[in-house]
């Protein structure tokens, strides 16, 4: 349902309707609702935030779920009709199976149907590829997975709101990939949403995925078409950046001043056209000003992951002046417990589960504990990064299956905590629990890395610059090393140990990766130098034959150490 009219591309003048639409009002209110790394969640999730009696300290709620998305979506037009829903970036991908499972169709069709105007293109767009991508927009059952497309709804029509990317070209044409920019009429007033994704999208997607694509820098790109905006008499030029950063300050700070990230170096680069800037891709909340080239300061927003927050504009618009007069900004928790609902939003999801539950429902294993988390100590190390990693080297581990004795897990692919919802008295864990936390359907590979590659691997850790920061891989039992933070780049690991006893540097190692890793995804290039590659089963496969059969206890913490 297209509740805008939208126009992609080019602008076009309204000054010759002026006589039949009469004097513009002088000023007027845009709301912008903006939801980033939605993942397909359409049911709620877990989430933690400050508590109201003592801000030191956190609550859990359920936050998100299209439903309530869709509620507050119905409850801020009618506050505004001026209202416009946009999307920062991964929609789609890495999704719980109550939409991976059905191609990510269900999520595309509720976002279509609350009316989203745009998505700029995030890096989890392409986890199927640019061919699927462009069916996503353009409909239809011709897929890469027909066991999966076209089985919610049969044909699939496609998004009805435009995938962006000023930065994606295609290699052989040199031409975008995507609109740079899309204007949308809200109300009387002309919208210009610019988007990119970051420039480092190869380095974290399967290349199989962005192949045939360039991705160019994002400040030049976004820049490159402001003139031709411009043009158009738009009224505002918002940009949808899926690249960001963290912030110490929760979400709920206003104007916070202690940003750090990529997304900071992009922001002082924009063109002061830009009056906001809406990002994505780090999944942390944040509502902070950053200084443009010109020195003043604009808003750089951005909600939780999995539609817990909707990032929101409130843009005080001339249209006869087509400026900018302010900018106001907060995060709006999706508070799934006592929000109001969508009907709409409720019929798509139960027509997802019916057709998933049966699957999704399934009991895989009962745990020794409620939930086996993915958080992170301060050293890098997960209990459920542990857990995993143990998984894939048992799934290896024999001669036949390539005689791994190491495994590395990368903490991107590790979705959810398992389970993603707790209390969990019965302990009990599903098929869908554990979709949840590996949805890539990645394969494992085994591969033979000498003991220094294995350590030239653990030094890339912290020289990432996809990350952002510090991407630390999860190791399986017997591996362990220590990291130093105060040593230089390239020199920060030391203490390798395989079974108690130090890694030779000369001697040949039996390594288990999936593929993603394996091609040198998230900057690894050295994973890529492993040879006598051996491939085996799917990641989710022998997670869940690792945790059957058993009641799977986190082990103890302290495979990777930290000093300083």
């Amino acid at each position: 349902m297209k509740r805008n009219l939208m126009l992609v591309g080019t602008a076009l003048s309204l000054s010759s309707c002026s006589s039949i639409l009469g004097p513009a009002q002088p000023e007027v209110t845009v709301t912008v609702l903006g939801v980033n790394d939605f993942h397909g969640n359409l049911l709620p999730t877990s989430f933690r935030v400050p508590d109201p009696a003592d801000r030191t300290k956190t609550v859990t709620v359920q936050a998100g779920g299209i439903e309530t998305i869709g509620g507050i979506l119905a409850q801020t037009r009618q506050e505004n009709p001026n209202t416009v829903f946009v999307g920062v970036g991964d929609m789609t991908g890495a999704s719980p199976l109550v939409s991976g499972l059905l191609r990510d169709e269900p999520t595309i069709l509720a976002l279509s149907e609350l009316g989203m105007a745009v998505n700029v293109v995030g890096n989890h767009e392409f986890d199927y590829g640019y061919a699927e991508l462009q069916r996503f927009q353009k409909g239809g059952c011709d897929s890469n997975d027909p066991g999966r497309a076209c089985k919610y709804v049969n044909p699939f029509p496609g998004a009805s709101y435009t995938y962006i990317g000023a930065n994606v070209v295609d290699e052989k044409t040199g031409a975008l990939a995507f609109p740079a920019y899309k204007i949308v009429q809200v109300g009387p007033a002309r919208v210009a949403f610019v988007g990119a994704v970051l420039k480092d999208t190869p380095t974290v997607v399967t290349p199989s995925g962005v192949a045939g694509l360039r991705f160019e820098d994002e400040v030049a790109a976004i820049n490159r078409v402001i003139p031709q905006i411009k043009r158009g008499n738009v009224d505002a030029i918002v940009a949808l950046v899926h690249q960001g950063g963290a912030s110490p300050d929760a979400f709920d700070v206003v104007n916070c001043k202690t940003l750090t990230g990529p997304i900071v170096d992009i922001a002082r680069g924009l063109d002061p056209a830009v009056s906001a800037i809406m990002t994505g891709h780090t999944h942390r909340g944040y509502n902070c000003r950053v200084p443009g080239p010109d020195g003043q300061e604009r808003v750089v927003i951005q909600g939780d992951a999995f539609g817990h927050l909707l990032q929101r504009l409130d843009l005080k618009v001339d249209t006869r002046a087509n400026r900018v007069v302010s900018v106001e900004s907060r995060n709006v928790l999706v508070d799934a417990a006592n929000g109001p609902k969508d009907a709409a939003m409720t019929t798509i999801v139960q027509k997802a589960k019916a057709i998933t539950d049966p699957v999704a429902g399934q009991t895989i294993a009962t745990l020794g504990v409620e939930q086996i988390t993915r958080a992170q100590n301060p050293a890098g190390e997960s209990p459920l990064g542990d857990v995993i990693a143990d998984s894939q080297l048992a799934a290896t581990r024999a001669p036949e299956k390539g005689g791994a004795v190491i495994a590395f897990m990368n903490p991107g692919g590790i979705r959810a905590d398992l389970p993603a919802n707790v209390p969990n008295p019965g302990r009990r864990v599903t098929y869908g629990d554990t979709f949840a936390v590996q949805p890539f359907g990645n394969i494992l590979a085994v591969i033979t890395l000498t003991g220094a590659q294995i350590g030239a691997v653990l030094e890339q850790q912290f020289d990432n610059p996809s990350a952002g920061q510090n991407r630390i891989l999860q190791v399986s039992e017997g591996f362990a090393y220590t990291w130093d933070n105060a040593r230089p780049k390239g020199e920060k690991v030391v203490g390798i140990t395989l079974n108690g006893q130090p890694l030779d540097p000369a001697a040949s190692y039996r390594v288990t990766v999936n593929n993603f890793l394996a091609d040198g995804g998230d900057n690894f290039t050295v994973f890529a130098q492993g040879t006598n590659r051996l491939g085996g089963d799917v990641d989710l496969d022998a997670f869940q034959n690792y945790l059957r059969g058993r009641e799977v206890t986190p082990p103890p913490l302290g495979r990777i150490t930290r000093l300083n």
